[in-house]
């Protein structure tokens, strides 16, 4: 699970403890990093050289991690990576909504942390036109130029409401779409108060895919945040 080597990592983060682990983790899988202790030179950093992944802390001394994201997101699509001590879920909604593309709550492991790594530097790597037209995750295939879904060479017949809800998810592989996000782009923002449909749509397509939502292979929950399609 080694990700892709030579990709440069931006840590912008105050803590020497953690500093000190990220050090010894990025330097083991071969890659370039450049630390900031503050959110104003890292964003200085970004601005200068852009790497190809952020990994962020919220808690920084000069200001908040929210508006590092915000600022960030004002020029540049650099997968973001949040590492933080508030476990809140709201802090994970807010993150993701104004743009982090993932979360991680402290302490977290190395195998963790790599992976999320990974998935943030396919998203760098993939073309958009590749995105957006076949996004695969195990025996899962959709392509969404022909509006199609097999499993295992299979074709899945989905409704045109649990397709949207699938290619969503699959246009944000490996990402965590809020539950926001979702009630947003599949039903649309009068919808924002009915979690519940996401509940009920989710249940559908894992039992036309036979993913178990104990042991999902496909459609990962993120408890109280949204979804995610594996990768």
């Amino acid at each position: 699970m080694t990700p892709t080597p030579e990709a440069t990592i931006l840590v912008i983060e105050d803590e020497p403890e953690i500093r000190k682990f990220l050090k010894v983790v990025l330097t083991n899988h071969d890659f370039k990093f450049v630390f900031a202790e503050t959110a104003k030179e890292g964003i200085k950093h970004v601005a200068a050289k852009p790497p190809d992944v952020i990994i962020l802390d919220l808690g920084l001394p000069d200001m908040d991690g929210f508006d590092v994201i915000k600022q960030v997101r004002g020029w540049s699509q650099v997968p973001i990576l949040v590492l933080s001590a508030r476990g809140r879920e709201q802090d994970k909604v807010t993150a993701l909504e104004l743009g982090a593309d993932d979360y991680l709550t402290k302490p977290f492991g190395a195998a963790e942390l790599l992976a999320r790594i990974k998935v943030a530097q396919r998203h760098t790597r993939q073309s958009v036109s590749d995105l957006n037209q076949r996004v695969e995750s195990g025996d899962l295939l959709i392509d969404l130029e022909k509006r199609s879904v097999t499993l295992a060479g299979k074709t899945i017949d989905l409704t045109p409401t649990e397709y949207k809800m699938l290619g969503v998810l699959a246009l944000n592989a490996g990402k965590v779409v809020t539950n926001k996000q979702l009630l947003n782009e599949v039903w649309g923002r009068n919808a924002e108060d009915n979690s519940h449909y996401l509940r009920i749509y989710a249940q559908h397509l894992r039992r036309k895919l036979g993913d178990d939502p104990m042991q999902p292979k496909y459609i990962i929950t993120e408890a109280g945040v949204g979804y995610r399609l594996k990768t």
